[in-house]
């Protein structure tokens, strides 16, 4: 394992996603490290990502990674949360990585538009800015606004206004009328 001491999640979240791509899991990095990528920076000291299985996966995936060597913990969310399930795993220093399940209206072609970057010799799939705004906007917090507004603002030119959209309707009115008041904020459209 990477990771020597405590605050070195970024470390723990790679030994966890080679265990991923062995199981052919798709994942995409969200949380702040994606939005490090994507202008927002932001303190955290755990790792997020959202995997592309179903929340009943959750089970075997954690065995898998306690036989990796993890200390795993599982937690479901009740019928009306809006993440069906938590991977908790952590080291002996206590680094955390969160692998997110089942986020209601999360469009799940966002794997194939992962950006890739490198990371410790790594390559690492993050979300793309599109989805991470729009996942800003359902959760729906003071700072989780203030990230989406950041992350929008930043070379605003290259965002896909279409696509941008359109992810953020799948997460409901509430974060689709949010959207639009950060646009009418921070001034004109991104490109179409």
């Amino acid at each position: 394992m990477r990771a020597s001491a405590r605050g070195e999640s970024a470390l723990l979240l790679i030994d966890v996603l080679e265990v991923l791509r062995a199981k052919s899991v798709k994942y995409a990095v969200v949380g702040a490290m994606a939005g490090a990528v994507h202008g927002v920076i932001r303190a955290s000291l755990d790792a997020d990502a959202i995997v592309s299985l179903a929340a009943q996966e959750a089970a075997a995936l954690s065995k898998d990674l306690t036989d990796a060597g993890f200390n795993v913990e599982l937690k479901k969310g009740a019928y009306d949360d809006p993440i069906a399930a938590v991977l908790i795993v952590r080291d002996k220093y206590k680094n955390r990585v969160d692998l997110l399940f089942g986020l209601k209206g999360f469009d799940r072609e966002a794997f194939d538009r992962v950006l890739q970057i490198e990371m410790s010799g790594e390559s690492l799939q993050i979300i793309s800015r599109e989805d991470f705004i729009a996942m800003k906007l359902f959760a729906g917090g003071p700072v989780d606004m203030r990230d989406a507004q950041q992350a929008y603002y930043v070379n605003k030119e290259v965002l896909d206004a279409a696509l941008l959209r359109k992810v953020t309707r799948k997460f409901g009115r509430d974060a689709s009328k949010a959207l639009e008041s950060i646009i009418a904020e921070l001034g004109e459209s991104p490109s179409p």
